[in-house]
């Protein structure tokens, strides 16, 4: 019995933080009403994002990891009715000390 209770406990602990870093909900609208991947990646090149190194059709996402103007490494999630960035659900991390 407390192997059983340890167990549940243990994957509680795994589990719940790496709920926080879920995807976003882009979008609720069905796929019919979605912009096409041509016309995103059109989007997301005239916003400035290039080198794209990954393109990914999440459940209510397009996802893409690439460099942007500054040519930083990015992770930018797109609302694929609208093409809209969707901000990302960072939690809050306390300051330093």
């Amino acid at each position: 019995m407390r192997i059983i209770a340890f167990s549940l406990v243990l994957a509680g602990a795994v589990i719940v933080p790496l709920a926080a870093y879920a995807n976003p909900t882009c979008t609720t609208e069905p796929k019919a009403k979605w912009m096409s991947e041509e016309a995103i990646k059109a989007r997301i090149a005239a916003l400035g994002y290039q080198k794209i190194r990954s393109f990914k059709v999440t459940e209510s996402c397009y996802e893409i990891y690439g460099s942007n103007k500054a040519n930083k490494l990015v992770e930018v999630y797109f609302n694929p009715v609208t093409g809209d960035i969707v901000p990302a659900e960072v939690p809050a991390v306390p300051p330093a000390k």
